[in-house]
């Protein structure tokens, strides 16, 4: 129809306001589609969270994106992350046979009630080999503590044990494996001293202490797989920035998108105290 006004007007002298009233069409008709996306802010702002944050699936950068206050959908952000090629995780294979978990023997209630401990091992840039020590709080999910170091044993377990009393008092139960480590006289005598009871998993069964294992391998996908670490110096100010950022921002499915310090900050206002025993109790 554009054609026809432009010949009314091209023949008849006509202004395009009389050939559209001649030719009874709209004058919207003869305006030119805009071709600009009403999503390239939207676009542009996915790519910096995934560019930061590059181990994030669709799910995680809708809630960044609420946070922030854009208007769009969870399903808009899926279509614009997969138009955008953000989604570039390999899938993970499905286990062929069906996993029968054992049912923990404390469910915590409240924070500070259960934490949970494991070691996970990587390597400088030069080769040397390092271990990190990890503590969760199985309720809130909240990263209490990452020890860096070449050497770590049960007097170091002890140690970072003794600083999170020290923060916030002693939680009833550990959650760990059968490594020397933690089943040692140090971490026993530590345990024995506090009244902590230590729930070991069984040999050959990491789902028995599957709230660690999730975080390790947060750990390693989000962090360690990211920086090439050049010293232990630097080892530890990025793994302690990481462990911030995950306590204070990170989205977290099991705690309905929220990260573990604003779910802890809801707890606080539906419970009264919320903490486990004080510190010295």
């Amino acid at each position: 129809m554009k054609q026809v006004v432009d010949y009314v007007v091209a023949s008849h002298g006509y202004s395009q306001r009389r050939a559209c009233r001649v030719t009874q069409q709209h004058r919207s008709t003869q305006r030119k589609p805009s071709t600009r996306d009403p999503r390239t802010e939207v676009r542009q702002r996915m790519h910096e969270i995934v560019a930061t944050r590059i181990r994030y699936g669709y799910r995680r950068v809708h809630v960044m994106l609420k946070r922030e206050g854009w208007p769009v959908g969870r399903n808009v952000v899926y279509r614009l992350y997969r138009e955008e090629g953000l989604a570039l995780r390999t899938k993970r294979p499905r286990r062929r046979k069906m996993a029968v978990h054992r049912e923990a023997r404390c469910r915590p209630q409240r924070p500070n009630e259960a934490w949970s401990l494991d070691f996970v091992h990587d390597q400088l840039s030069g080769g040397e080999k390092f271990r990190m020590l990890t503590v969760v709080d199985i309720f809130s999910r909240e990263a209490l503590a990452i020890e860096v170091g070449q050497r770590l044993r049960g007097e170091h377990v002890a140690d970072v044990l003794n600083r999170l009393v020290r923060q916030r008092g002693a939680s009833r139960y550990l959650f760990a494996d059968t490594g020397g480590e933690f089943t040692g006289r140090v971490v026993d005598l530590w345990a024995y001293h506090h009244n902590v009871r230590i729930d070991f998993s069984r040999p050959g069964k990491p789902t028995d202490n599957a709230y660690i294992e999730t975080f390790n391998g947060s750990l390693r996908d989000e962090c360690l797989n990211v920086h090439w670490f050049a010293s232990i110096a630097e080892a530890r100010r990025l793994i302690e920035a990481w462990r911030r950022d995950y306590n204070d921002s990170r989205p977290h499915s099991a705690l309905g998108n929220l990260s573990p310090s604003e779910y802890l900050a809801e707890a606080r206002i539906s419970r009264s105290p919320i903490g486990g025993r004080e510190a010295g109790s």
